[in-house]
């Protein structure tokens, strides 16, 4: 009897101690406004490109080296401080028939699945949410150091690209003239916090 108490004891504290290592490997970034932003980037007229850019963006990151498949991305964008190339675009993506900033100020994309393809390049597999409209969305990433041998106490810049069909979203206007699908760029440098 005694032997299997000693043995149920310290089988629980194994499993506490893992769980101890594991919530201590857990390691939190916020992004850096300074150094973080999106541009889109849209075909316009068959022949060029329209961009608008989201200098104005905010999030956080969770990750674990020990548990690579699992990620907590959460970035926040403020569409109201989005711009374009001149003033008559910037009011038209503002306005209804796109981003409607005045009813719908946040374009939100949250990752929770990541699948590294490579030591410093992945998929982070989310949803993005944009004009009060969610859709899945796969996010291809590129870390500047392997996450996987993260510290915590470093920065590190990630980069994310993504393609998205606008009509998704409710932006359905000017379909003769502008395309359906936008590529999308996030750039941020993480700060360990």
């Amino acid at each position: 009897m005694q032997w299997k108490t000693a043995h149920w004891t310290a089988a629980l504290f194994i499993l506490c101690t893992a769980s101890v290592g594991y919530s201590a490997s857990t390691y939190r970034f916020t992004l850096d406004p300074g150094s973080s932003s999106v541009d889109a980037k849209v075909a316009f007229m068959g022949v060029g490109n329209r961009k608008a850019y989201f200098p104005a963006l905010r999030g956080k990151v969770l990750l674990s080296p020990a548990q690579m498949n699992q990620i907590d991305l959460d970035v926040s964008i403020d569409a109201t401080q989005l711009k374009s190339d001149d003033n008559v675009t910037t009011g038209r993506l503002k306005g209804k028939d796109f981003f409607y900033v005045d009813k719908f100020p946040t374009v939100r994309f949250e990752g929770t699945q990541l699948a590294m393809t490579t030591a410093t390049s992945g998929v982070v597999r989310g949803d993005l949410t944009a004009r009060g409209v969610t859709r899945p969305v796969a996010l291809n990433v590129v870390f500047s150091e392997p996450p996987a041998q993260a510290n915590g106490k470093e920065a590190i810049r990630l980069t994310g690209v993504t393609t998205i069909n606008r009509k998704d979203f409710g932006m359905t206007a000017y379909s003769l003239v502008v395309g359906k699908k936008v590529s999308i760029t996030i750039r941020t440098r993480l700060l360990p916090s």
